[in-house]
């Protein structure tokens, strides 16, 4: 399946989707493949500044635990509730439903260093 064109990816399978003056953010549905069923999720971070390459949280399956991170340097505005409330959410709907944080950006531009859905889909599925 191939990963949505609307978006830019960090290497982390952290999606990052422009939203007028934010970014959303989730994972992938690579990383949901990975993990196999999510079954928690803590968003740690839940206001104030963030910088690239920095954990917001981190999300648990019967598999393994993963960091979740954030690609551009911003400050998080706004947390998804559904998810930490069901987890499932973002089994069923990791590019819509299962986002996880929205972003004002320091610096918009900094979403064109994240790889595009072409990038990302090659580089995941090695």
């Amino acid at each position: 399946m191939a990963s949505p064109d609307d978006r830019r990816y960090a290497s982390t399978h952290e999606w990052h989707k422009p939203d007028g003056d934010l970014v959303i953010v989730g994972i992938s549905q690579f990383a949901v493949d990975e993990l196999t069923d999510v079954t928690y999720v803590d968003i740690v971070k839940t206001e104030g500044e963030i910088k690239a390459g920095e954990t917001f949280g981190e999300v648990e399956s019967v598999k393994a635990t993963s960091d979740l991170y954030c690609g551009i340097d911003g400050e998080i505005v706004e947390v998804n509730e559904a998810p930490i409330d069901d987890p499932t959410v973002i089994n069923k709907d990791p590019f819509g439903e299962g986002w996880l944080i929205k972003v004002k950006p320091a610096d918009p531009a900094q979403l064109d260093a994240l790889m595009d859905a072409t990038a990302y889909d090659a580089q995941a599925s090695h």
